[in-house]
């Protein structure tokens, strides 16, 4: 949750795009460790892999904002606005998925240049993705004790609470769809999995066009997230190959066994259905 901060300032003319920014000190976060042994300064790529990842945990921010305004939305039965503001969740898996590009100007080399610096630091560390593939129904991939003491308490808010999945499963059920009460009624702790009484209520809400709309977006954001996990495995395949990735994690292949397991199983189910 964004808390107000105390405003700074005695008079709000004093408020310039700098100081709402708090650009000094934005700019002053990208911290090298490395060390070019020709010129003692930081390796020159460094700069840009923190650039990316720190731009990468903005926007992991952003999205579990959005995402949950998007739940409470679907708590309020308001369909429409939900879908409309899920549409924003997209453009912004899109952009994740437009970084890569960038990172993939770094070469083999380039990357090796700092990456012995980086020590156990790794990406399999963001507790705010962890946080993110949490409301997502994505919960078995990884132990919250990995976490404690850095996210650990947030991580492990959003394990025991509803997925974003759930909301839209008690929305079909106020709404009169015949939903199985294993559904409704489900561990929220447990990776959401394929049940068949809800692949058939969903199959009848497409005679809605509200809901319709609704779940073709969420399939939407299910692809657009699977496609983010491709692009950053054939990035990360690219960049260090088959060794292993920093932190000890198995690098490439821990990314390719997340690929095509999807967040929301049941929209996938329905579509031989119609």
């Amino acid at each position: 949750m964004n808390l107000p901060l105390e405003n700074p300032f005695g008079n709000r003319d004093d408020l310039t795009y700098g100081s709402y920014l708090m650009v000094p000190e934005l700019l002053s976060l990208q911290r090298c460790v490395s060390t070019d042994p020709e010129t003692g300064k930081p390796e020159h790529d460094e700069t840009l892999f923190i650039v990316i990842h720190q731009v990468y945990e903005l926007w992991f921010k952003q999205l579990l904002h959005e995402l949950d305004y998007v739940t409470t939305l679907l708590d309020a039965d308001k369909v429409h606005a939900s879908g409309h503001r899920l549409k924003r969740v997209l453009k912004i898996l899109k952009t994740l998925v437009g970084q890569v590009d960038v990172l993939e100007t770094m070469t083999p080399a380039e990357f090796a240049s700092f990456r012995s610096f980086l020590a156990n630091a790794s990406g399999f560390q963001s507790a705010q993705f962890r946080e993110l593939e949490f409301l997502l129904g994505i919960k078995d991939r990884v132990q919250v004790e990995w976490f404690r003491g850095e996210g650990g308490d947030r991580l492990q808010a959003r394990y025991d609470a509803p997925t974003l999945w759930d909301a839209v499963l008690h929305l079909l059920g106020r709404a009169g769809y015949d939903l199985p009460a294993t559904a409704l009624q489900r561990d929220v702790r447990e990776t959401v999995t394929e049940n068949e009484g809800v692949q058939a209520a969903i199959v009848s809400c497409y005679a809605d066009d509200g809901f319709a709309s609704l779940c073709e977006t969420l399939t939407d954001l299910d692809e657009g997230l699977q496609e983010w996990r491709y692009r950053h495995m054939m990035m990360v395949r690219r960049t260090i190959g088959t060794n292993m990735g920093t932190g000890g994690s198995d690098g490439a292949a821990y990314l390719a066994a997340t690929l095509f397991r999807p967040a929301f199983p049941d929209l996938w189910a329905i579509r031989a259905g119609f």
